[in-house]
């Protein structure tokens, strides 16, 4: 059926829309969320979702309602000609049924569910059928590997041919741990390719990108990103972006509203970034501890154990660290928080615990990489300023501003501080109530909420020391903070009771 286009003022940045009015979707006997192919003149094709208009005033009988997103991928003008047929639905629904129903997938079967994922053939109820069904039946091993190579054959690679190229990973779940962004500028002034695509926060306040984000863009084509790796050794990039393991990050944003995390999914959606960077020498970064994401030293072994076995399929040596994950690593906890405690690292001062890791662990890629002395060697280039330097000149390079420093990030406007009603040393951090407290706030979608934890694990604090302060962006999120029992954050060894002043 040919239809005049009516180009709406809407994007939803997949999946792809288009709007029929009702009398025309009858005569095509579609419903709701069927899918039709939309062709031009030019035989440039794309496949819709279906949405309805009941008034002839949004939408004529003659017309079909583009969002922007069709409009521009098609070349589509107002009042053009398009040609609009019905199509059935995917096979690949078939197979994600399956997956409900607890068997497992074959190659094929997970590469056609990707594809259609990353072609938005799928509608999102439908993709997080399969995400549910990777939640409640895991994904064995080898789905695991089909999942990671279907993501990689779905999606863009980078090639750096001749170069030693090395990443790390953490698994996620502990609040700030942001060694990434000291790690990645150690490494690449020590002259080897750390191309660090990441992903936006999944269950915490903040991931990489949302923290980076703060000081550079971190939306690039594959090109660009190229061309950041080759003027400076490294890049801190969104893994999201479109022609880049894009489905990936559809994954997650499924995930996101019910803080899922399926452990096979989880698994594919790090190992397929590192392959999609061209790393063959990779760190993985598990914290273990009662709040962290994984619980138990039982579970980070076989977690790890399955990092290594993937990783030899897809011919990358893997190193997994288990960590202390008993509480966060750093003092702010959000975006802009937690990029002021890794450029105050950089700068020769900042959180100790945050250090030591970052050296640690850029340390342990060194040694992959073949290069003796590598605690020392990672020691010296924080030490000198050569890997601030080197951070400089990768916030340039990806748009952001060199000259910036810890004291220029801008925290959110409204702020309040709980002070400690007792004396004693600190014996718990919950890490649960610092990730909620910090949402709360606004994090990560209010780059400068969040909190700053004044106090860690065996401090000393006397009554009326400064535990936490919350900064928001917004005074009502400020309030929703502030209504959880912020007394709950910390344990003390001393068995006085709790007097809150504030």
């Amino acid at each position: 059926m040919k239809l005049k286009a009516k180009i709406l003022n809407i994007a939803t940045k997949g999946p792809y829309i288009a709007i029929l009015n009702k009398v025309t979707a009858a005569k095509l006997n579609i419903e709701p969320l069927d899918r039709i192919k939309i062709r031009d003149g030019s035989k440039k094709e794309l496949v819709v979702a279906v949405d309805f208009s009941y008034g002839k005033k949004e939408i004529a009988e003659n017309e079909i309602g583009l969002f922007l997103d069709v409009s521009d991928i098609l070349g589509i003008r107002d009042n053009e000609l398009v040609n609009a047929s019905i199509i059935p639905k995917p096979v690949s629904l078939e197979f994600i049924k399956k997956k409900l129903d607890g068997h497992e997938l074959s190659k094929d079967e997970m590469d056609k569910i990707i594809k259609d994922i990353v072609n938005n053939e799928l509608t999102e109820i439908e993709s997080t059928y399969f995400v549910s069904g990777c939640y409640i039946h895991k994904l064995s091993l080898d789905e695991a590997a089909y999942l990671t190579e279907a993501i990689l054959n779905n999606g863009g690679r980078l090639n750096f041919s001749g170069k030693t190229v090395v990443d790390k990973h953490s698994v996620g779940g502990l609040p700030a741990n942001r060694t990434t962004m000291v790690i990645t500028p150690i490494i690449a002034a020590a002259g080897f390719y750390m191309p660090k695509t990441s992903t936006r926060s999944i269950t915490s306040p903040a991931g990489t990108s949302d923290v980076m984000e703060v000081l550079a863009p971190v939306s690039h084509s594959k090109e660009k990103i190229m061309d950041i790796v080759k003027k400076t050794n490294a890049c801190m990039v969104w893994g999201g972006t479109m022609d880049l393991a894009s489905a990936d990050d559809k994954l997650i944003k499924l995930e996101r509203p019910l803080n899922l995390d399926p452990e096979g999914i989880m698994l594919a959606s790090i190992l397929a970034k590192k392959a999609s960077a061209g790393a063959s020498h990779v760190i993985i970064d598990i914290p273990v501890g009662p709040e962290a994401k994984i619980k138990e030293i039982k579970k980070a072994k076989d977690l790890a154990k399955k990092f290594i076995v993937l990783g030899r399929r897809l011919n990358m040596n893997i190193k997994v660290l288990l960590t202390d994950g008993s509480q966060p690593v750093g003092n702010g906890v959000g975006p802009a928080l937690e990029a002021r405690d890794v450029l105050s690292v950089l700068e020769g001062h900042g959180p100790v615990d945050l250090r030591d890791k970052s050296l640690y662990m850029a340390s342990m890629i060194l040694e992959m990489a073949g290069v003796p002395n590598s605690y020392n060697k990672a020691k010296n280039i924080l030490d000198s300023g050569l890997a601030l330097h080197k951070m400089k000149d990768i916030i340039k390079a990806q748009g952001g501003n060199p000259k910036v420093s810890s004291s220029d990030i801008k925290l959110g406007f409204y702020t309040y501080t709980f002070n400690s009603g007792r004396s004693g040393k600190v014996s718990y951090l919950s890490n649960n109530l610092v990730n909620k407290i910090a949402k709360a706030a606004g994090a990560p979608f209010d780059k400068g909420s969040g909190l700053y934890l004044h106090k860690k694990l065996n401090d000393k604090v006397s009554v009326g020391d400064p535990l936490i302060t919350i900064y928001a962006d917004n005074i009502k999120k400020l309030e929703y903070a502030k209504s959880f029992n912020l007394s709950k954050v910390f344990n003390f060894s001393s068995r006085e009771k709790i007097l809150i002043k504030n």
